[in-house]
């Protein structure tokens, strides 16, 4: 089949509210250099990422939590100004139709990526680029990535939504788990539970059988339960000191200074999230005098998106689908998706 010269899908115009989402049908398909793939979308995942770079949220001026940001940003993508028009999308499941040269991939096979392209250099080893932030992601019929960015998930059982369900959500948890040194018989504290991030990281956690608990509201403690938790607690509810090895957090806001005391003297606190708000109040003392560990978690080292693929070519996780949509619905879906009405996963359809 011939590849045409343009292509529907979403611009990103400006920071801003859900008007500076545009549906265009005569956006060029890019072409692939050598070392590079373009890639059919089959589906792509909606994620707190999409909107947090949408309304500006990641500026150093934006101090509250993300459904409260109410300003004029130009310095808000993840690593600074982002370049407009802009497509947007971070979690890719799609076909490969073009394979340039020296690419090693084949027009027909099913691929994915991590929305955190790995960029290492002399003076920032942890570097790194974001997929739908400085280059175009997959709000679009194609997208175009370098090859070494691509892995084959062509024997997965799961399906094209599945797939794209899983680059940011498991790959954001499975870098958390990773850097927190997650392993058997610990007891892991996990916010944001019925989340995509969250539910992946009580998944993730229980595989590495670590004993997970959530912080999730009531009408949703079932949900996080069958992912693998042992017990639940209420967003508002105090927690238990000293009590667990790991937290896992994605929420941030006022109850941080409650996750540092949950940890037991010598334990790892994880982040890579904060939609309660990115400021925080901390007393040292609890951290020094305990000796806690915090990671800042979004760099993601080659080896933990492998991990991924094996597991899903192995059929081993299943990410929570509540609802799709068409692209071009997108509005819609990110309205529906910021309501926190539905656990698990949105997934956008081009």
């Amino acid at each position: 089949m011939a590849i045409p010269k343009v292509m529907s899908g979403v611009y990103l115009t400006r920071h801003g509210d859900l008007d500076a989402l545009e549906w265009h049908e005569d956006i060029p398909v890019p072409v692939p250099d050598p070392g590079q793939v373009l890639v059919r979308v089959a589906a792509a995942g909606v994620n707190n990422t999409d909107i947090n770079t949408r309304i500006g949220w990641y500026s150093s001026d934006v101090t509250s939590a993300t459904e409260d940001v109410d300003q004029d940003v130009e310095v808000g993508g993840w690593g600074g100004v982002l370049t407009f028009p802009r497509i947007q999308g971070g979690d890719l499941c799609g076909i490969v139709e073009i394979a340039g040269a020296q690419s090693g991939f084949k027009p027909g096979q099913r691929v994915t990526c991590p929305i955190n392209l790995p960029r290492p250099r002399p003076n920032n080893p942890n570097g790194f680029i974001a997929l739908g932030s400085e280059v175009d992601g997959a709000f679009a019929q194609f997208c175009l990535v370098d090859a070494g960015d691509l892995y084959d998930v062509t024997a997965s059982p799961l399906s094209d939504v599945e797939v794209a369900a899983i680059p940011c959500a498991f790959g954001t948890a499975e870098n958390l788990l990773t850097r927190a040194g997650v392993t058997t018989g610990q007891k892991v504290l996990v916010t944001g539970a019925s989340g995509g991030v969250g539910l992946a990281a009580v998944q993730l956690a229980t595989l590495r059988g670590a004993s997970v608990w959530g912080v999730t509201s009531s009408a949703k403690a079932g949900v996080v339960k069958a992912q693998g938790a042992v017990e639940t607690f209420d967003r508002d509810a105090s927690l238990p000191k000293d009590m667990f090895d790991v937290v896992i957090d994605v929420v941030g806001g006022p109850a941080w200074p409650r996750l540092i005391l949950a940890l037991r003297p010598g334990g790892d606190y994880a982040v890579s999230g904060a939609i309660a708000g990115p400021v925080v109040s901390a007393d040292l003392r609890d951290i020094y005098l305990r000796d806690i560990t915090i990671h800042g978690c979004t760099y993601q080292a080659y080896e933990v998106f492998g991990r991924l693929v094996e597991l899903m070519n192995a059929g081993r996780i299943k990410p929570l689908i509540s609802k799709t949509y068409a692209l071009r619905d997108i509005k819609m879906a990110q309205q529906e998706f910021q309501s926190k009405a539905m656990p698990g996963k949105l997934v956008l359809i081009p």
